[in-house]
């Protein structure tokens, strides 16, 4: 039975997918929470992960800089639709910002496969399965803006359009030359 209606659902489905990409593509920004202004913003405990090369990537290793840090998984549509967004952010701020995705998939064979295909620039940490901050996290994808401080400034809930992470970043980037 599930065979007899598969093929009809096929189409269906590449709808469905095409429509969630365009509504991506195009929503306003009303994901996530609003900026944060600096004084309101809340310090990120230390945050040290394995990353899928095999080192320990820590946040404070990069104070001064923005981060980026976006959970995400392999088999999340709207994950992989940011992907190229987030790969451009990561080439074309090199040195004031840090780009870094957080797999919550279970393994690193796909992971691994999927960084390659896409040709991902930015560290891929992969948490323990007791890491209380992945735990936290209730949608993908849920990416955390970080100012130079260790700071939250924004947290987005869902897919964003690539131009909300550059205004918010040149906004981060604005507050340190001040």
């Amino acid at each position: 039975m599930l065979n007899k209606i598969r093929p009809k659902l096929t189409p269906l489905v590449g709808a469905v997918a095409a429509a969630g990409l365009l509504v991506l593509l195009f929503k306003p920004d009303a994901g996530g929470t609003a900026m944060k202004a600096a004084a309101d913003r809340g310090e990120i405990s230390e945050l040290a992960m394995p990353a899928l090369d095999g080192r320990e990537w820590k946040l404070s290793d990069h104070r001064g800089k923005v981060v980026l840090l976006n959970f995400w998984a392999t088999w999340c549509p709207p994950c992989r639709a940011e992907v190229p967004a987030l790969a451009r952010i990561s080439r074309e701020y090199t040195g004031r910002v840090e780009v870094v995705g957080v797999s919550l998939d279970e393994g690193a064979r796909e992971v691994r496969r999927f960084v390659t295909a896409y040709k991902v620039p930015y560290p891929i940490l992969m948490p323990p399965p007791d890491d209380s901050l992945a735990a936290a996290v209730q949608s993908l994808p849920t990416t955390l803006l970080i100012d130079a401080g260790g700071r939250v400034a924004r947290t987005y809930v869902g897919a964003e359009p690539e131009r909300v992470f550059r205004r918010d970043i040149e906004q981060l980037l604005a507050e340190r030359s001040l």
